[in-house]
C-alpha cells in the first residue's frame, strides 16, 4: 500500500469510528457497503477494506460474509495478542497518533534503556498519544529503537507509523515480543494529560521485541488509563484433543 493509500485509510478508519463512538452509528447498525463507502470516499475498495478491517480487529464492528457489517454490540475491545502480534498489518490498538517528540540521541539519555546497546549508541526516541475519536488523550507511547536497525525512521510519516511493520519493511526479521503489564500510578503531568486526578492507579505496558539474531529491536511503553475499553486474550483450543 502506498503512502497515499495509507494515510487514505486511516482517515475514513477515523470518520468511521467516530460516527460509531458518537452513537450515530449504534451497536447492532449495519454500516454501508464497501461499494457505498468507495463511492461516499471516493477511493478504492481495497482501500475501504483495509479501514474495516482494522474496524473489525478493534472490535468496533462484526463482518459477516454475505450480510455485511455491523456495529459492534459491545465497543472497545481490544485483543492484547495484537499489541504482541509479529505480522499483523496495521495499529495494535485504535486510535490516531499524534506525534510529541522524535529525535536521535545516545543510548544512554534515553528515556527508556534498550538491552545490550552501548551507552553511546545511537538511539531513536519517539513519543506519541493515542487519540480516540473525540481528540482526547487514550494513552501515552514511548518508543526507543536502536539507530541502526530505523535509520530512516524520522523521514517516515510517524503519525500512522507501525514500527514492526517499520521493522519488517526495513528487512528485519523480528522472533519474539514480550508485553510486561504492571499497576501504576499518574504523575501530575500526567494526570493533566489525561484529566485524571493525579495518583490514579492506571497500566503501564512494556513490550520488548527481539530479532532473529538475539538483538532488541525495539522498547515501547504505553500509560494506559482504565477508562471503557477492555481487552482480552483469546485462545482457540478448538484443534485440541482431550487426553483426560
Amino acid at each position: 500500500m502506498s503512502e497515499r493509500d495509507q494515510l487514505l485509510h486511516v482517515q475514513i478508519r477515523t470518520a468511521l469510528e467516530a460516527r460509531i463512538r458518537t452513537g450515530q452509528w449504534g451497536p447492532g447498525t449495519r454500516i454501508p457497503t464497501e461499494v457505498e463507502l468507495c463511492e461516499e470516499f471516493g477511493v478504492s475498495r481495497i482501500t475501504v477494506q483495509r479501514a474495516l478491517r482494522d474496524l473489525a480487529d478493534a472490535g468496533l464492528i462484526v463482518r459477516f460474509r454475505k450480510r455485511g457489517s455491523f456495529v459492534a454490540q459491545a465497543v472497545g475491545q481490544h485483543n492484547l495478542l495484537r499489541f504482541t502480534g509479529l505480522l499483523i498489518q496495521g495499529p495494535e490498538t485504535h486510535g490516531d497518533h499524534e506525534v510529541v517528540s522524535a529525535q536521535v540521541l545516545p543510548a544512554r539519555a534515553a528515556r527508556l534503556r534498550l538491552p545490550g546497546v552501548p551507552d553511546e549508541e545511537a538511539v531513536v526516541q519517539m513519543e506519541r498519544h493515542k487519540l480516540g475519536a473525540d481528540g482526547h488523550v487514550m494513552n501515552t507511547e514511548l518508543h526507543v529503537l536502536p539507530f541502526r536497525l530505523a535509520p530512516d525512521l524520522l523521514d517516515q510519516p510517524l503519525g500512522p507509523l507501525t514500527t514492526h511493520a517499520y521493522l519488517r519493511d526495513r528487512g528485519i526479521e523480528l522472533v519474539r515480543a514480550r508485553l510486561y503489564v504492571e499497576p501504576y500510578a499518574l504523575s501530575e503531568d500526567e494526570a493533566t494529560l489525561f484529566g485524571l486526578p493525579a495518583g490514579t492507579p492506571v497500566f503501564r505496558w512494556t513490550r520488548e521485541t527481539w530479532t532473529r539474531r538475539g538483538e532488541i529491536a525495539e522498547m515501547l511503553e504505553e500509560i494506559v488509563p482504565p477508562r471503557t475499553e477492555r481487552f482480552y486474550v483469546e485462545t482457540d483450543l478448538s484443534g485440541t484433543s482431550d487426553h483426560s
